[in-house]
């Protein structure tokens, strides 16, 4: 008994994932990697520099689940060296691949044939790797032929994975952990790069399955018509449960616009002066602005705190259709919950997330501290 509990008690290990950062130079790697982990924007990645051979990156996230990044240059001499003198240092031990195509590439053949050479080596050295082929700059192109030029050439990559012993996988929301091939549009500019890294992450934290499963069982209890779970750092949905009428909300991408608006939050924290308010009443079409009335409590004021480390305690909104609020489930995850309109339910709901944070820590790949025993739970 004793020897279990001091088990339980004990950090936990850290769970390393490698993770290749490839494509073509000038396809926008460097650029996407610094928007999702840096807290860059898009404007500023211009003054981004050409990456030189390999810059490596251990990201921790969710505690001590660590991306160990690879960005590769895509330069010919890098990756003729990728493929020859390094080829068992760089391919060995992946657990996934993201490869940039860029949509405006002048040589899409030659893209086509660096992109085999790599996963073929990625077959032999890490045959169970999983593969996010991201299509980028998809914001050049003319609005109406954007989706049937994205189809095309994920036919045409899809071939080409299929020879070398990759094929297409569905997304995974049910838990599966498959290696395949993933195909994802994307642009700096809009939703759709957290969109696709969402994807990636999901692959990647080990437990998402089981915080999946615990989610759908507190929206059940706190009769929540969605609740969306979030990492801290980089603001990335790590996966959402959704019930009932929200079911038909309109917004598919609202997860990423939120995603979006908590890491302009985190940068306009880090600045001196504050950035204009960004409303999120248009994620609920059906609330009139004049009704919202929307709390923010911040843990500092705009004196410099460093963009990743800065953080809100809680967002509110309150309308006559529904109630939103956005709160701290762990030391590494915010969960965004969309709930009735009902004062009743809006405050049993953070009181039953405030009692059952105990329970979430113990599934954070995180909890480097002893978890503290279960609060009594509520009685009526």
């Amino acid at each position: 008994m004793a020897s279990t509990a001091s088990q339980s008690l004990a950090p936990r290990r850290q769970k390393q994932r490698k993770v290749l950062l490839m494509g073509k130079s000038g396809a926008g790697k460097s650029s996407m990697r610094s928007i999702v982990f840096s807290n860059y924007v898009a404007k500023d990645v211009r003054r981004l520099g050409v990456t030189i051979d390999v810059e490596h990156s251990n990201i921790r996230f969710m505690g001590s689940l660590v991306l160990n990044l690879w960005d590769c240059g895509g330069q010919d001499g890098f990756t003729e060296s990728y493929l020859d003198a390094q080829r068992g240092h760089v391919f060995s031990a992946v657990s996934t691949l993201i490869f940039v195509f860029d949509i405006e590439s002048r040589d899409f053949q030659g893209d086509l044939i660096s992109y085999s050479s790599i996963i073929r080596a990625l077959h032999e050295h890490s045959p169970t790797a999983k593969i996010f082929v991201l299509i980028h700059k998809m914001d050049l192109m003319p609005a109406n032929t954007r989706h049937s030029i994205f189809l095309e050439r994920s036919d045409i990559i899809r071939k080409y994975s299929e020879r070398e012993g990759f094929s297409s996988s569905v997304s995974g929301r049910n838990g599966e952990r498959n290696n395949g091939v993933e195909f994802w549009a994307t642009s700096i500019w809009d939703q759709s790069l957290y969109k696709a890294w969402t994807q990636v992450i999901y692959y990647l934290v080990p437990n998402a399955s089981a915080i999946e499963t615990l989610l759908r069982q507190l929206a059940e209890v706190i009769d929540a018509r969605e609740l969306i779970l979030y990492e801290r750092t980089t603001c990335l949905m790590v996966t959402h449960v959704t019930r009932g009428v929200e079911a038909e909300n309109p917004y598919t991408d609202r997860f990423e616009r939120i995603s979006s608006i908590l890491k302009t939050q985190k940068q306009s924290m880090a600045s001196v002066l504050p950035s204009p308010n960004r409303s999120l009443s248009h994620l609920f079409p059906q609330a009139p602005i004049s009704q919202a009335n929307t709390a923010l409590r911040t843990h500092s004021k705009h004196t410099g705190i460093p963009a990743g480390s800065a953080n809100f305690a809680e967002l509110q909104i309150k309308t006559g259709r529904f109630m939103f609020f956005i709160t701290r489930l762990t030391d590494n995850t915010n969960l965004a919950a969309a709930i009735p309109p009902s004062e009743q339910v809006f405050n049993t709901a953070r009181l039953n997330i405030q009692l059952v944070r105990w329970k979430f820590d113990e599934l954070d790949i995180a909890t480097k501290k002893k978890v503290e025993a279960a609060p009594a739970p509520a009685t009526g």
